[in-house]
C-alpha cells in the first residue's frame, strides 16, 4: 500500500450488507469486491469468518484413500501410548527423587551431593561399558 492512499474503513453495516448478498447468491466474492471497490483479496473472506457467516467460505473437502485414514488412526494411538509412557516415566522420577530425598533426609546426607557422586558412578560405568 502507497503512503498516500487513504485507509479505507468498512463500517458494520456495510460489512453485513456485502455478506448478505453473497449469502443470497446475487454475488460471488469477486464480483462482490469489483462492485464495492474492495480491495483487500480476503477481505471479504475474513468478514465471514468474524461474522460466522460460514455458509459464503468456500468449503474445503479432504479427501484421503483408506490407507491415509489408517495411518493417520495409528499415528493417534501411537501419541496416545507416547502420553502414557511420559506419564508414568515422570511419575517414576518423581518417586525415585522423593525415595531419595527421604533416604538422604533419614541418614543425614545432602541430596545435591549424592546425586552428583551418583552422576559421576553412573558416568564411569558407562565408560567401562563402552570400552567393552
Amino acid at each position: 500500500m502507497k503512503s498516500n492512499e487513504p485507509i479505507v474503513r468498512y463500517s458494520e453495516a456495510f460489512k453485513h450488507q456485502v455478506l448478505q448478498e453473497i449469502e443470497s447468491g446475487a454475488l460471488n466474492f469477486t464480483s462482490a469486491r469489483d462492485k464495492y471497490g474492495i480491495r483487500g483479496a480476503q477481505t471479504i473472506q475474513s468478514w465471514a469468518k468474524k461474522y460466522r457467516s460460514f455458509d459464503v467460505l468456500p468449503k474445503i473437502i479432504r479427501v484421503e484413500n483408506p490407507n491415509e485414514k489408517d495411518q493417520i488412526k495409528a499415528l493417534k494411538d501411537q501419541i496416545k501410548q507416547l502420553k502414557h509412557a511420559l506419564a508414568d516415566v515422570t511419575l517414576d522420577r518423581v518417586i525415585a527423587e522423593s525415595t531419595l530425598e527421604v533416604i538422604c533426609e533419614q541418614r543425614g546426607l545432602d541430596v545435591e551431593e549424592v546425586k552428583k557422586k551418583a552422576g559421576i558412578l553412573l558416568q564411569e560405568r558407562q565408560m567401562g561399558k563402552d570400552k567393552k
